[in-house]
């Protein structure tokens, strides 16, 4: 695409979202132009309780499907696009309803913890929500001796990890992406820059949590690496968060752990997608209201507990 081609599609858009009153709402994993046409830029759960807040009618969210169904669970009176129907989440994608139902089944009334990166149905399964920025906290607020976690058995296992005194039973879902970083990775890059601070998200192999100095969420990555006096960071998590630390922080150097830690299905949009999805207002994303009503339930709890 010419610099002139992306112009007139940002200014495209830019001109259907006042007429439209729309919103974009961008995940920190998308391609990073996305983010001059975008509202808000951010982790899922933030920009769907952004979008919430505004007077929007029109939501596009540019993530993965079940970020866009989040969205309509918390606005269910405005219309969400995802401007491409084929962006999903494998993570989310390897449990279902059938299977969550199993699973709670083979373990009798322990309480569901359920990651937010999973369908409405997973969540309305589930007796709280929670994310990888807050997922000890919640855990913790529960005060049983065990729980149940889907569907990251990594972030699962790191939060069994800070929290002894509970029993984390794991569900084996994970991240494809985070999983093809390797401890190896880490140490070559290390031997590149060994002054560097490693900041790793929680969805990686635990082997790999273990070499950081800092282990949070995209946006507490972001987050400690504005505020870190530290020059370097190898950044352990989606190619997008480097793009976006660099353009941010020109004077700080910004290393991504591997080649291989980029989300292909979070790739998929671009702007051109953007703009044929808010001008046909197509591939609108809808929830049952009922089954909204039960995924809500502990996305408002998780929510009680943080306020």
């Amino acid at each position: 695409m010419t610099t002139k081609d992306k112009k007139e599609i940002i200014e495209k858009i830019q001109k259907l979202k006042k007429e439209k009153n729309a919103i974009v709402l961008a995940h920190c994993y998308q391609n990073v132009e996305i983010d001059e046409v975008a509202d808000f830029v951010g982790d899922s759960l933030y920009l769907s309780q952004q979008a919430a807040k505004t007077d929007a009618d029109i939501i596009v969210f540019a993530g993965v499907y079940f970020m866009a169904e989040t969205a309509k669970i918390l606005s269910p009176d405005k219309k969400v696009l995802l401007p491409r129907l084929e962006a999903g989440c494998q993570m989310a994608d390897m449990i279902n309803l059938q299977q969550i139902r199993e699973f709670k089944s083979k373990h009798p009334n322990i309480p569901v913890v359920c990651y937010v990166n999973s369908t409405a149905e997973v969540k309305s399964e589930s007796d709280i929500c929670c994310t990888s920025a807050n997922a000890v906290k919640v855990v913790k607020s529960m005060n049983v001796p065990k729980v149940l976690f889907v569907p990251d058995t990594y972030l699962g296992t790191y939060v069994g990890e800070q929290l002894k005194d509970v029993e984390v039973i794991t569900y084996p879902g994970y991240c494809p992406t985070h999983l093809r970083i390797r401890p190896e990775d880490i140490l070559e890059r290390k031997k590149q820059y060994p002054d560097a601070e490693v900041l790793v998200h929680p969805e990686c192999h635990k082997e790999v949590v273990k070499l950081a100095d800092f282990v949070g969420s995209t946006t507490g990555i972001m987050k400690r690496a504005k505020e870190s006096s530290a020059k370097t960071f190898i950044i352990v998590t989606e190619l997008g968060v480097v793009e976006r630390l660099e353009r941010d922080f020109p004077d700080k150097k910004f290393v991504l752990v591997s080649p291989k830690a980029v989300c292909a299905n979070m790739k998929w949009i671009h702007l051109e997608d953007i703009l044929n999805s808010l001008e046909a207002e197509q591939h609108e994303i809808d929830v049952d209201p009922e089954l909204a009503k039960r995924a809500y339930a502990p996305i408002e709890k998780m929510v009680g507990i943080n306020s």
